[in-house]
């Protein structure tokens, strides 16, 4: 069968390799759609400090369980369509032991700290599974961004009643953008690109600011007639939006960080202290995979405005290729597997 290989920086191959062992508690699942991460690119550029070359990429995964094991129960069947939840736990570290699996202290992501599921099958245990009837090839592959973007809703205790201010229309971002809408919040959203911030409106989003044209500070006390947002949700990972995001918040706002900033950030810690704010961080998903697979199911959204373009198995090298150059074009590239 077939698998993609980042070799080492800038480097991608298409190799044969053997069909994985099924145990016992496991299914074979066939690859319908992979979609590619941040965490992918960042490995392809060499810039991923998790990842020993070589890696199999992939954990946005769509797929039909092609065979079970005889320990599988019988809530999954031969010909379930499903994605994986890619994450992993210990049971036993701080995190674990309060239920917060999503950030084991010793998680092993599928694609970044073991190999992923970018080949023709792939083995995984079945409690990792979540399967739809109703969702799309393509939908499948889009769960687990969306529920990392939702998870940090949920980080930032998003309601009805609150304004929350998201910096990044990519994937991530869209997924808080939808769960804040979800839950009623009046969502501002930051972005670079006015196609994406376009994108956005068509999701629910009240207000959008370009921050390449518009002083994003300037125009959230413009919204929020001076408060400044109750919720601020960072989904970019840059310097600039770090400290916005501290500078746009309300007086006992909430402030969440999903993206990883590449460099030392310097904070006027004071409005830490003057705005009593609670500052979070976000990491993978944990209870979202349930409402955003009902999201999707609901079909609130048209998917497909998500999906920028689909690549084959073959191109995986050139699509990453093609992301590294232009980062800004593209909100998901999908890699067909199914007709590989």
């Amino acid at each position: 069968m077939k698998s993609v290989f980042i070799n080492e920086a800038y480097k991608v191959s298409v190799e044969e390799v053997d069909e994985p062992q099924l145990a016992t508690d496991e299914v074979l699942l066939e690859i319908f759609y992979i979609g590619l991460c941040g965490s992918d690119l960042s490995s392809y550029k060499g810039m991923s400090p998790m990842v020993v070359y070589p890696v199999v990429p992939g954990h946005e995964v769509s797929a039909v369980i092609k065979s079970k094991g005889a320990n599988v129960p019988d809530t999954y069947k031969v010909g379930d369509k499903v994605t994986v939840n890619p994450y992993s736990a210990c049971g036993v570290c701080s995190a674990c032991r309060v239920g917060r699996t999503n950030t084991c202290q010793y998680n092993q992501t599928l694609g970044v700290q073991r190999n992923g599921a970018l080949k023709k099958y792939f083995a995984i245990h079945h409690s990792k599974l979540i399967k739809s009837d109703i969702l799309s090839e393509k939908e499948f592959a889009l769960v687990e961004p969306l529920s990392v973007g939702y998870h940090a809703a949920n980080r930032g205790g998003v309601s009805e009643i609150d304004t929350v201010l998201v910096f990044g229309c990519g994937m991530i971002g869209i997924g808080a953008i939808l769960a804040s809408v979800r839950k009623g919040a009046t969502v501002i959203a930051v972005d670079l690109d006015d196609k994406k911030l376009e994108l956005v409106k068509s999701f629910g989003v009240k207000h959008v600011i370009n921050a390449k044209t518009t002083d994003v500070i300037t125009k959230v006390m413009e919204i929020t007639n001076g408060d400044g947002a109750n919720v601020c949700i960072e989904a970019v990972g840059s310097p600039a939006t770090y400290t916005t995001a501290i500078e746009a918040a309300a007086f006992a706002g909430r402030v969440v960080y999903i993206g990883y900033a590449k460099s030392d950030i310097l904070f006027n810690t004071s409005l830490f202290v003057k705005k009593e704010l609670t500052i979070s961080g976000s990491r993978n998903a944990q209870f979202e995979f349930g409402p955003v697979v009902q999201m999707l199911e609901n079909k609130s959204i048209d998917a497909d405005k998500l999906i920028t373009k689909i690549y084959s198995m073959e191109e995986t090298g050139q699509a990453l290729k093609d992301w590294s150059e232009n980062p800004s074009a593209f909100i998901k590239i999908l890699i067909d597997v199914k007709n590989a």
